[in-house]
């Protein structure tokens, strides 16, 4: 792989490292000033929201501005962003600096969203045709392995670093993302055929509202999008806390046991490929059938946590 390309994936871990960084302090931040769930699970919420917004404009700004400088963009966007959010933290009390908080997330969400659609759009142009599934996997890869690691190791951090400090080496690592970026080579956009904005933003819904397996999958993509950012990031903290009386350093290990089953599951639909593809409605739906009993079942245990069922 090319220069470039090597750029583009190391500059994106770095930005996501700091992504997961900051969702985890700002969920701890957040649960530990009200103790309310339901407060804590916004974060991930607000999130998720902004993001899908972003995605649903991001196609209008396609042709019309250099990828390059879009990604870049939107990453030192992210960084002032995150500036202002640990200067609110630090110069203002949480009770003060909620609305701000809440604000600044959907801000950030709203530049992030852009990122993954315009680095799918990048990669073609920085490597050969032949490489191009190479290099997707690559890049799949990279995000999920960064995911995991951080998710399992994140929460450690606030065992020896308070908020507003990790809000900090948050901005530094943005900071080196947006450098890492800002060396890519220019690409040359492609001609978008003139379309008003009505029709660019209602013609991938038409396809998807006249096509019936579309339309499935959407409804299970936003239902367990929107229950995964919940449960993952929010409820598991309480869980933690409250039911097993643990601290953060059991929520990143729970979290990236669950990013590992996401990689797990990748490989063995990379494996047997063939084999899902000839099955694949039965694979979607026994998969999430189990999924279903799993999460019953663990919401059926009753359990006390007694201080020596775990190590400390």
């Amino acid at each position: 792989m090319n220069k470039n390309f090597t750029l583009l994936i190391t500059g994106q871990s770095v930005a996501n490292i700091g992504d997961v960084l900051y969702m985890v302090s700002l969920i701890n931040l957040i649960f530990s000033e009200t103790g309310s769930a339901s407060a804590a699970s916004f974060v991930p919420f607000t999130i998720t929201s902004a993001m899908f917004l972003s995605s649903l404009l991001t196609p209008l700004l396609f042709g019309k501005v250099s990828l390059k400088w879009l990604m870049t963009g939107s990453q030192i966007g992210k960084t002032g962003l995150l500036i202002a959010l640990g200067l609110g933290l630090f110069f203002l009390s949480v009770a003060e600096t909620y609305a701000w908080i809440f604000l600044i997330i959907g801000l950030i969400a709203f530049l992030d969203g852009c990122a993954n659609p315009v680095r799918q759009a990048l990669i073609p142009h920085y490597v050969e045709p032949e490489q191009l599934l190479k290099a997707n996997g690559i890049g799949e890869s990279a995000s999920q392995l960064v995911q995991t690691i951080m998710w399992l190791i994140g929460s450690l951090f606030l065992l020896f670093m308070s908020v507003q400090e990790l809000i900090w080496v948050v901005v530094g690592l943005f900071t080196l993302a947006s450098s890492l970026l800002c060396m890519l080579n220019d690409v040359a956009s492609s001609s978008i055929e003139q379309e008003s904005k009505k029709d660019q933003l209602i013609k991938g819904w038409r396809l998807l509202t006249s096509t019936p397996v579309l339309r499935q999958i959407a409804k299970i993509d936003v239902l367990e999008t929107i229950a995964g950012a919940v449960w993952v990031a929010a409820i598991i903290l309480v869980f933690v806390t409250e039911g097993l009386n643990r601290d953060e350093r059991w929520w990143g290990f729970i979290n990236g046991a669950f990013c590992f089953g996401l990689i797990i599951g990748s490989i063995y639909c990379v494996k047997y490929a063939s084999y899902i593809e000839r099955k694949l409605s039965s694979v979607i739906f026994w998969s999430s059938i189990s999924s279903f009993l799993a999460l019953c079942y663990l919401a059926s245990i009753k359990y006390q946590a007694s201080p020596c069922s775990f190590p400390c």
